[in-house]
């Protein structure tokens, strides 16, 4: 019972915090976007009413109060409607398109990076000061060290070169398919796993290497614990402690921090998406900002503010799973 008021009390807070956000992010967007100049430096310019009826058309008149503005829009919001871009599309529909596309790349980028670097970390904390734990350390300070832009971009550099070298395509590091791809399911299914190779790698290597020094230091904290003491005493070996005890024990704070590399991600996904050429909400938020789409700015901020809140939930979860004590 307990446990069902917790959750439900942490869901409530992360809906007020994601009204929060989004409102947030719609007031800079109207305030510090100017979409009246999208339309003046089109070739030949419209007139001033033309521009005045369009904006009024888009609700994006900036001679219009912006809480009315607001209004207009949030209330079209909670209907799951979020207006219409600069250039009169639905903004919704080409939402839920882009979502899809960021939510492949971030979810298998989240799963392979947190595991493998969880499973790094707490593997080096057991072989302490060893070759292994030396170089798992390297590795990670020095990925941590780095960008996910630069990153993004040396994997790409490093995927053409090895392209040129081997005279095969055997790394793809542009678009999601390749353009005019004709086959079966199964076929344009290979086809995306085999382009999404390069921007996964990308996303989850910096996870990795976030998991894997702190879930190392977490590890260390509970190794010379007495609880894992006195499993061994009752009959335990080294092993079945280890697992049962310490990893899980450990896990509980990383769990807490997975909330924040997430929100790193989806920073990262949006560089990852502009130079990969994939169509996602982290490209498109790009191009708006750059077209003073304000209606599209803040439906990729709801969008991310959904993510990391449901990331965070999900870890509100896994947390009460770990911990027994929240349970009671």
């Amino acid at each position: 019972m307990f446990l069902g008021k917790f959750l439900a009390r942490r869901l409530l807070n992360y809906v007020v915090l994601i009204f929060i956000a989004t409102s947030f992010a719609y007031l800079l967007a109207a305030t510090h976007l100017d979409p009246r100049a999208y339309f003046e430096q089109m070739q030949p310019p419209p007139s001033p009413e033309a521009v005045n009826n369009q904006l009024d058309s888009l609700n994006l008149n900036d001679r219009t109060p912006i809480a009315e503005r607001y209004v207009t829009w949030m209330s079209g919001v909670l209907t799951g409607d979020f207006g219409r871009n600069i250039q009169g599309g639905d903004v919704t529909s080409q939402m839920w398109m882009k979502a899809g596309v960021t939510l492949r790349l971030i979810t298998v980028a989240t799963i392979l990076g947190s595991a493998i670097g969880i499973a790094v970390g707490a593997y080096a904390a057991v072989r302490q000061y060893r070759g292994f734990d030396k170089a798992a350390t390297a590795s990670s300070f020095f990925v941590l060290s780095i960008p996910t832009v630069v990153i993004a971009i040396v994997v790409q550099v490093i995927a053409v070169a090895a392209n040129d070298g081997l005279g095969l395509q055997l790394f793809r590091y542009s678009g999601e398919y390749s353009a005019g791809f004709d086959g079966a399911w199964w076929e344009l299914l290979l086809n995306r796993v085999h382009h999404a190779v390069l921007p996964t790698f990308v996303l989850a290597v910096a996870l990795f290497a976030a998991f894997a020094r702190y879930q190392r230091n977490m590890m260390l904290d509970v190794l010379g614990a007495d609880f894992v003491r006195t499993a061994m005493a009752k009959g335990l070996t080294r092993r079945q402690a280890l697992f049962k005890h310490a990893l899980r024990t450990a896990l509980i704070p990383t769990i807490t921090y997975f909330t924040f590399t997430f929100g790193a991600l989806v920073s990262g996904a949006t560089f990852t998406e502009k130079i990969y050429g994939w169509h996602g909400m982290g490209a498109w938020l790009i191009d708006s900002v750059l077209r003073h789409d304000v209606h599209v700015v803040a439906a990729v901020s709801w969008f991310m503010a959904i993510t990391i809140m449901a990331a965070s939930f999900l870890s509100d979860i896994l947390y009460a799973w770990l911990d027994p004590r929240v349970r009671v």
